[in-house]
């Protein structure tokens, strides 16, 4: 590799600028007002109350329940806006579930979809359970919906995940977030958690927009959006990611602590360069993202109306 090459490298060896991302690629697609990004300088912070050994932990997932009835939600199936989801729902950690992330903008390009284990840790946290590293895994896991509101998920969503929390007797949640929006949703979920008395820990990838959030604890991963929980058909990957979540949780010193996994996604980083990069994006790709993205907000919005 040459010097010149090497720089080049470095440059863009960094965690993706999602929030300006984000910007210029709804701006490239004809939309003029910007997403406004929750913004918070402080955040709230609850120290577990007991050993991790002796506490319940939950799971906050932006995943949807697999629908037949609602299209192609399959591994490497285009935005999905009619299997978005508007409401909290929860699930039975003793079953095995299907959830999909077709909804939402995760990186097509770069992650699979084929293992449920890279955003939705259940089997490791039954596992982790059964070794005695915690407590207990909580009767049920949450699913938070992927709302641009920040009034939605703050006055409705969130209140709603912590009802459900308290009734449970959680002690700890782990939320995984997958597309830019998702980072955003599940740190506003754990403030207001930890604003009554849950410790909590956001897996990610998107480490702008939590920081942005204030989350009160971060572990970043630096993979593509859609992995957050590790990589996939790795469980030494999940299994390492999980662990150090964890550790966070434990030994979190005070709020807004963010502690970056040693893991790379690969020896290569050119992947970053392409999620929503519109430098690399014709003019005939974006006039058909924006046909393609209003067309989704029609179904979105029709999947709204019925789920109402």
């Amino acid at each position: 590799m040459t010097a010149s090459a090497e720089h080049d490298v470095q440059d863009f060896d960094v965690p993706v600028p999602y929030m300006q991302r984000t910007r210029d690629y709804y701006l490239a697609i004809g939309y003029d007002t910007p997403y406004r990004w929750a913004h918070n300088i402080d955040a709230p912070f609850q120290p577990l109350m007991k050993p991790l050994a002796k506490a319940r932990v939950a799971i906050i997932t932006t995943a949807a329940r697999f629908d037949p009835t609602k299209g192609d939600q399959g591994p490497g199936a285009a935005y999905n806006g009619s299997a978005k989801f508007f409401q909290v729902y929860d699930g039975d950690t003793t079953k095995d579930h299907d959830l999909r992330i077709s909804h939402i903008a995760y990186d097509r390009k770069h992650t699979s979809a084929t293992d449920i284990g890279t955003w939705f840790p259940l089997h490791q946290l039954r596992r982790l359970k059964a070794e005695g590293r915690i407590g207990e895994l909580a009767p049920r896991f949450f699913g938070a919906p992927t709302n641009r509101s920040h009034r939605v998920t703050m006055d409705i969503d969130a209140p709603e995940i912590l009802a459900r929390c308290k009734a449970d007797g959680v002690d700890a949640a782990i939320l995984i977030p997958n597309c830019p929006v998702c980072h955003q949703t599940t740190t506003l979920t754990a403030r207001h958690l930890e604003a009554n008395g849950i410790s909590t820990v956001v897996m990610g990838c998107a480490k702008d927009i939590v920081e942005h959030a204030a989350a009160p604890r971060f572990l970043f991963s630096d993979f593509p959006l859609g992995n957050s929980a590790g990589k996939p058909d790795d469980v030494a990957s999940q299994a390492f990611t999980l662990e150090l979540a964890l550790k966070v949780l434990e030994t979190a010193p005070a709020a807004r602590t963010t502690v970056q996994s040693p893991l790379r996604w690969s020896a290569d980083a050119s992947w970053k360069l392409d999620y929503n990069n519109v430098s690399k994006m014709p003019a005939e790709e974006l006039a058909r993202r924006r046909r393609e993205f209003d067309a989704q907000k029609e179904a979105a919005r029709a999947n709204r109306t019925d789920a109402a």
